[in-house]
């Protein structure tokens, strides 16, 4: 259904937005320039392109995720931004040397393009939607729920739910126990199995959104149960309590849901997180280029310092916990971890004397650009671990794994206000940096943190 869908409300925008670009160009040809209008080759293929154009755009800003999660009043809001930023590219691109009498002109064939597109894309837009939403709201569309609970806080949820007077789209297939004692949704859902085979339920039942019966108040076990989840990309929901309420955790989509606070949410809008992976590529690229001379020279400096490789290949942790070689100039003696996985301290005599120059401004982790082009990582994100002690960590600290949610980055916040680790209680502290990274990135922040790192490998104040 979903695929269906997706592959209908994208030809549907092709189709609007290649009818309004040609009124548009009627419009242009007749009015504005006052020329016969011809239908030839040129008018197909800009048709084509710029219907095409509107495809990728609309797949930037995020619309075509999860059709399905569409309502009316975000396809509005949507399609809205979609058609002033669009249209404004499209005149800049495609307009602006267009021979006109006056400058009135321009703003009559700029209004006249927005105007078309706006209502020809959002007539089909809201159509599609609206079948959806009904479709849900009636029950025959929906999300596959699981609950996590079996007592009086699980029975006051899923009876809200249940007699909402508009469907909220959970299709519940049973629940999960906690403790192995309440068990007060018998008879009403299918018992599923113990939290202990959390992972396991969720994918065989192919679940697609969670609710938690625990109060948010109930730090330690939400914690424990949401790091679990996190890598199963499900929607994770538990009912707010009112400090939840008044900070503002709460995001309200559907006047008619129930009172429940989505807690995964990705604070990064589509659109950036497609402009972040870019940038990424071309500063990676850029930065290779210009630093040529470097890698050549500490390359020599590496292989002089002590016997050796010039590089250093080690396993890490990264996007969605996948595994992936990290490469760094060597810093370390040969055999450096013969003993077993250790941690650098501020005086290790394991590093070489150049190695602890490079450790200072961070020049061992220039080779990491050639992880970015290969998507392992990004410029700015949580370092990347090694499973060793990230099995240590997460005994202590279990959202730790919400950490492998992005791709890990050559900086982050933490790397710039605590440096390196150099034990496992400090790759903890460091941790809380990154979280609240993760729960507050955008690109701003991204340039932020760069900025911030060029001045510690300027000064030299790494640590």
């Amino acid at each position: 259904m979903t695929r269906l869908l997706t592959f209908v409300l994208v030809l549907t925008d092709f189709i609007s937005a290649a009818a309004a670009w040609s009124l548009f160009y009627y419009f242009r040809k007749t009015v504005i320039e006052n020329v016969p209008f011809e239908i030839n080759n040129t008018f197909w293929q800009g048709t084509f392109i710029v219907a095409s154009a509107w495809i990728v755009f609309y797949l930037i800003q995020g619309t075509y995720l999860d059709v399905r999660r569409l309502y009316r009043l975000r396809i509005i809001g949507l399609t809205l931004f979609a058609t002033i930023f669009g249209c404004i590219l499209l005149f800049f691109a495609l307009l602006i040397d267009d021979r006109v009498e006056n400058y009135r002109d321009y703003y009559e064939a700029l209004f006249a393009l927005a105007g078309a597109h706006f209502l020809f894309t959002i007539f089909t837009r809201l159509i599609l939607t609206s079948i959806v939403v009904n479709r849900v709201h009636t029950g025959k569309e929906g999300f596959r729920t699981v609950i996590i609970g079996g007592s009086d806080k699980a029975i006051t949820i899923y009876n809200e739910v249940r007699q909402l007077a508009k469907s909220s789209g959970n299709l519940f297939v049973g629940y999960i126990n906690l403790n192995g004692v309440d068990r007060l949704l018998d008879g009403e859902l299918d018992y599923l199995g113990h939290v202990d085979q959390l992972e396991k339920i969720l994918n065989d039942h192919d679940v697609e959104e969670v609710i938690i019966a625990l109060e948010s108040t109930e730090h330690e076990r939400l914690k424990n149960i949401v790091s679990r989840i996190n890598h199963h990309h499900v929607v994770i929901k538990i009912a707010p309590d009112l400090f939840d309420i008044l900070a503002g955790s709460v995001k309200l989509n559907n006047i008619f849901g129930a009172l429940l606070m989505e807690v995964n949410q990705d604070v990064m809008p589509t659109w950036q997180r497609v402009i972040k992976r870019t940038m990424d590529i071309a500063l990676s690229l850029f930065a290779i280029v210009i630093l040529i001379p470097f890698y050549i020279v500490f390359a020599v400096c590496v292989k002089l310092s002590s016997k050796g490789p010039i590089l250093f290949f080690q396993e890490r942790v990264g996007l969605n916990g996948r595994p992936f070689k990290i490469i760094k100039f060597r810093t370390m003696f040969v055999d450096a971890e013969k003993m077993g996985p250790q941690l650098s301290s501020s005086n290790d005599p394991r590093i070489t004397p150049i190695g602890r120059f490079m450790r200072k401004v961070r020049i061992d982790e220039l080779p990491q650009f050639f992880n970015v082009l290969k998507g392992d990582m990004s410029l700015v994100g949580p370092r990347p671990e090694r499973q060793y002690f990230i099995d240590q960590i997460v005994k202590i600290e279990p959202q730790f794994m919400e950490l492998t949610k992005v791709r890990p980055g050559i900086t982050s916040w933490g790397q710039v206000k605590y440096g390196y680790a150099e034990n496992v209680n400090q790759m903890i502290q460091r941790m809380k940096y990154d979280l609240l990274y993760l729960k507050n990135r955008t690109l701003a922040l991204d340039l932020k943190i760069m900025l911030y790192t060029v001045m510690i490998v300027i000064k030299g104040k790494g640590k």
